[in-house]
This record gives C-alpha cells, sequence and structure tokens, in this order.
C-alpha cells in the first residue's frame, strides 16, 4: 500500500490517464509503454526515492492485471417513473 502523498498523487495520475486511453481505444501493450516512459522520466528525475519509485511500479502492473479496473460500468435502466416526468403518468 503506497503511503507517501506525492507517490500517492502520482498512482492517481497514472490510474487516472490509463483508463483515459483504455477509453480511446488503446490496448494492455500501449498503456503498458505509456507506464514504463512515465516511469522512467520519473527515475530520471529522481522526483521520488527509490523504494517509493518501485511501490508504485508494483502497484500499477497490479492494477494493470486487474480487469475490472478496465470495464466499463453496467448501466440499470432507467426506471419507468423517471422517464415520464419523474412520477406524473399523464
Amino acid at each position: 500500500m503506497l503511503q507517501d502523498s506525492l507517490t500517492i498523487r502520482y498512482y492517481q495520475r497514472l490510474t487516472d490517464a490509463s483508463v483515459e486511453l483504455w477509453n480511446r481505444g488503446y490496448r494492455f501493450d500501449d498503456i503498458r509503454l505509456y507506464l514504463d516512459g512515465y516511469i522512467a522520466a520519473l527515475r530520471h528525475t529522481d522526483t521520488l526515492e527509490a523504494y517509493h519509485l518501485n511501490r508504485l511500479e508494483e502497484e500499477m502492473i497490479r492494477y494493470m492485471y486487474d480487469p475490472s479496473n478496465f470495464e466499463a460500468p453496467e448501466l440499470e435502466p432507467e426506471p419507468e417513473y423517471q422517464r415520464n416526468g419523474g412520477g406524473r403518468f399523464w
């Protein structure tokens, strides 16, 4: 579990970007390349300590291998009374 606030921010950015890329039509290999480049840039700039960076990478890989993170939510059908103007049946 991530506990450093800066690492958590990067995790949130990466998860949001991953889902956005998925919704735009990119698939696992493309998203993995994006992740690898982002992690490499963080390593190059020494933004995070090595320990936090390794934990971030591990958590992101775990996130990417969980298929539920990239599924579209199933929408429930709208109840009949809401389709007819909020309960008024004319």
